[in-house]
């Protein structure tokens, strides 16, 4: 259970790391989470090397856009099996693949309160290919967790 006294950030990051190892060996996650002006901004990636989140820092939610920015504008769970094959990833592909990420997936961490998107649960993969049935089972229970950390109003 979160305390309110507790850094956002270490409990986003503890969150992360259930995630990695739901994930696996060589999966990377994120979480995005949207400001006041509705721009995503980091909320932990621990390991996400500054440059790559510099780039992506102020993403606007757009369901033609990778997969945390799909995630963002949709509200549902966006998957993309091989930044090559994805045309929503034309602009931004070169970003991860320069990290040797070639797939992710991204969930909408959303208000359990009024159902808005609060932000995105994203995971990368060094491999093609989708999340399994028992990562997207633990990512949506993670998700569940950040949105009581990240929604004001819970």
């Amino acid at each position: 259970m979160w305390r309110k006294k507790q850094p956002r950030h270490e409990v986003l990051g503890c969150l992360i790391e259930a995630a990695e190892a739901a994930a696996g060996e060589g999966s990377v996650s994120s979480i995005l989470v949207l400001d006041d002006d509705g721009l995503l901004r980091n909320g932990a990636s621990p390991k996400l090397p500054a440059d790559y989140l510099q780039a992506i820092d102020g993403l606007k939610p757009d369901p033609c856009v990778g997969t945390c920015a799909a995630a963002a504008a949709t509200g549902a769970m966006v998957i993309t099996r091989s930044f090559l094959a994805d045309d929503k990833w034309r602009e931004l592909r070169h970003l991860p693949m320069a990290l040797g990420f070639v797939a992710a997936w991204s969930m909408p961490i959303k208000s359990q309160v009024d159902g808005r998107v609060l932000g995105t649960f994203g995971t990368y993969y060094r491999t093609s290919r989708a999340p399994t049935d028992r990562e997207i089972s633990a990512v949506g229970a993670l998700a569940s967790s950040a949105a009581r950390v990240l929604d004001p109003t819970a």
